[in-house]
């Protein structure tokens, strides 16, 4: 296999593009896709699964949850930080040329038709298929007078005590709304006693209330199951506070009850240059991650107009702001039905095969030393990754294991490992990633437990985010000592691994072993390493390296030799990368991008990019895997690892991608996983050069072939 240089990109040359490119890969010169609305045509994507009526009915109801936590986090992340940078009225492109004014104009336009879409379809096809089957969401005014006396006293009871009405008034002031909260808005008077109107501060005009749904009841409550979440027949906890607020408002009269939701900028910054103490200072961002500026109001569209303004004013938002939702908001919550026990609902349960690699094998390193192995989740059993390295932790002959972990789970048995290597004796360090997004409370709570076990805990480092997912196990073997190397695309988490496709590479080939031992040392020490035998590793040298692999196809292609590449990711955003891609392209390399989210790349166009074609997968599980196919004019290079193409993987995150080159394996991920996915019809849609996904084509008669499916039943990798 031919090993790349670090060469040092020529003078004027920004990140290795050519000097002729250089210029024209600035705003709006290259053509691309805004990232925003090709994130938005995804979330269309995960939509789309929810409306087709050959999905259960459960799994609709899923589909219809993610794409509503999708659109939470993208104006948590996405649009706080666009609406940050109009803060000083100044116009700042986008790579594709567009302002952040136009963009969020355009993000709008796109997710209005979309939202209205998930509440027509919850709303009119899911909810009443669902009654159908007899789960039934039914309205708190339908209920008979024994169902109402039920639900009264589980109110009294688990409800009531947990609620906290807040009025404004002059001796009150507008009260904070927590991010993504359920709140109920309303308006209270006193009411006429004997003819005379009474009131604590003599003002008798109506005044402004909110009620916060409790997060901690559920949010179906069971009709027929006492109120305890168990049952057929449920009714919204928004709608059974609404109908007791007389037990809140004692002789008051209570109007315009309507429910609203807050979404807030999470996008903390960590001034990790200012922090002598990183575990320290994430706490405290965190804290404050409470009280982001306000960025979106979901509210109930039947909410009058005068009510509307009173919270834009209160929470400072204008009316592009406001989105009207005419479903139950928050559709998250209702994501509770999923655990009734309704198999005939869902998709027919999946387990795992496991490895036929490690099948029968009493240890992992004979496996290892013999052969890499490669794992495909979920489709093979994360097991054998969890029993890699409880083996190490528990084997006398191993001296020192070696991890990054990014997001673990509460339920990992990895750290229990970590813990049982540190009481018997061996060197166990952890890199715990304390700024990965949403997990960050999860990973310090980890850190903390891990150090007091005797962990060498650390938390990376300044400025970068540790995103790789990579372990090193250090063995006595006789006189010498051997290095096992883990090397996967998905996090060490035995939970996601069982909804997320991801590859796992073992192997204890001596380069890679000391490619290891060189990221943690960068990781955990001062060291400043250049360059790497065989790994690919960010920010050192994968952007330039991945841009000179696909040079290479385009200098074979132009030789007339064999190219051709093939590349499955998660996100296609770097410029300097599609610049490549479309020279690649010009020389008559044939390209398939298989990239399930963000693609800013126009595919398909005359002239720039006539071979690249693109296509999406979304399904039942999440594509996650990560796999780079090049041809190399008939010495095929594949490699696999935890990144994407995106600048902050390539500039702002430590991340590993690792050759594969056992035969055998490179034959499966060409022929079988890559292959598997190009040819799928069912849950693949090509994008085109307007930037749409469509169908792709099925001829008549024609198989149809669905990847996911066919994994489930395929063979494993030998």
């Amino acid at each position: 296999m031919t090993r790349l240089t670090n060469k040092r990109p020529p003078e004027g040359d920004p990140e290795g593009v050519p000097e002729t490119r250089a210029a024209e890969l600035t705003h709006g010169s290259v053509p691309l896709f805004n990232r925003e609305c090709s994130q938005i045509e995804f979330y269309k994507r995960v939509l789309e699964e929810a409306l087709d009526p050959s999905q259960p009915l459960l799994e609709r109801l899923k589909f219809l949850s993610i794409f509503s936590e999708n659109l939470d986090e993208f104006f948590m992340i996405r649009v706080s930080g666009l609406q940050e940078t109009t803060a000083g009225n100044v116009e700042r492109l986008s790579p594709d040329g567009m302002g952040q004014f136009d963009q969020l104009r355009e993000i709008r336009a796109r997710l209005l038709p979309l939202v209205a879409e998930h509440s027509r379809c919850l709303r009119e096809e899911v909810l009443p298929a669902l009654a159908e089957e007899g789960v039934r969401v039914v309205q708190y005014s339908t209920l008979s007078l024994p169902e109402r006396q039920q639900l009264r006293e589980f109110y009294k009871k688990k409800v009531h005590p947990v609620l906290t009405p807040q009025a404004v008034d002059q001796g009150h002031p507008f009260p904070y709304i927590s991010n993504l909260s359920l709140n109920l808005a309303l308006m209270v008077e006193p009411v006429a006693e004997h003819g005379i109107t009474r009131s604590l501060t003599g003002k008798v005009e109506p005044r402004f209330a909110r009620i916060k749904v409790p997060a901690l009841v559920p949010r179906l409550v069971a009709v027929d199951g006492a109120g305890d979440g168990e049952g057929t027949k449920f009714v919204l906890l928004e709608e059974l506070i609404a109908a007791n607020l007389e037990s809140l408002f004692p002789r008051m009269r209570v109007s315009h009850c309507h429910a609203f939701r807050v979404t807030r900028d999470a996008d903390v910054d960590v001034r990790e240059e200012e922090a002598n103490d990183l575990l320290s200072m994430m706490e405290k961002t965190l804290r404050k991650r409470r009280f982001g500026t306000a960025v979106r109001l979901e509210v109930a569209a039947e909410m009058p107009a005068l009510m509307r303004e009173h919270l834009m004013k209160e929470m400072e938002l204008g009316a592009d702001d406001i989105y009207e939702v005419a479903a139950p908001l928050g559709a998250r919550g209702l994501m509770q039905l999923y655990k009734l026990d309704r198999p005939e609902l869902k998709d027919e349960p999946f387990k795992p095969k496991p490895s036929a690699a490690f099948r029968g094998a009493p240890n992992y390193f004979d496996v290892i030393r013999e052969r890499d192995v490669l794992l495909h989740h979920p489709y093979e059993s994360f097991d054998d990754v969890t029993g890699f390295i409880d083996q190490a932790a528990r084997d006398e002959d191993v001296a020192a294991i070696k991890i990054c972990l990014y997001r673990t789970g509460q339920d990992s048995p990895i750290p229990e490992s970590l813990t049982e290597a540190v009481a018997s004796g061996k060197q166990v360090t952890a890199l715990i990633e304390l700024k990965a997004r949403f997990d960050e409370e999860n990973n310090i709570e980890w850190a903390k437990r891990l150090e007091e076990s005797g962990v060498h805990v650390v938390y990376g480092l300044v400025g970068l985010k540790t995103h790789c997912k990579v372990a090193l196990v250090v063995r006595r073997e006789g006189d010498d000592v051997r290095r096992y190397v883990h090397v996967a695309t998905g996090n060490y988490n035995p939970v996601t691994a069982n909804f997320y496709t991801d590859l796992s590479l073992f192997t204890a080939d001596e380069e890679v072993g000391a490619d290891a031992t060189d990221v943690f040392n960068f990781l955990t020490g001062f060291s400043r390493q250049k360059e790497y035998r065989s790994m690919l590793v960010s920010p050192v040298v994968l952007r330039e390296k991945t841009l000179a692999l696909i040079r290479r196809e385009a200098e074979h292609a132009r030789a007339g030799r064999p190219a051709r590449i093939v590349v499955k990711i998660n996100r296609l955003a770097d410029t300097r990368v599609i610049g490549a891609l479309y020279e690649a392209s010009q020389a008559g390399v044939p390209v398939d991008l298989i990239v399930r989210g963000i693609c800013m790349l126009k595919p398909g166009v005359p002239g720039l990019s006539e071979t690249i074609r693109v296509r999406s997968v979304v399904g039942r599980f999440l594509e996650h895997s990560r796999a780079y196919y090049f041809e190399n004019g008939g010495d095929e290079e594949m490699y696999t690892g935890s990144a994407d193409w995106m600048p902050r993987n390539f500039d702002r995150r430590v991340e590993t991608v690792a050759p594969v080159r056992n035969a055998r394996l490179k034959k499966y991920l060409k022929e079988v996983l890559l292959d598997a996915y190009l040819r799928d019809n069912v849950k693949a849609r090509l994008l085109g050069p307007d930037g749409s996904y469509r169908p792709v084509p099925v001829e008549d008669g024609g198989e149809r072939f669905n990847s996911q499916l066919y994994f489930m039943d395929a063979p494993a990798p030998e």
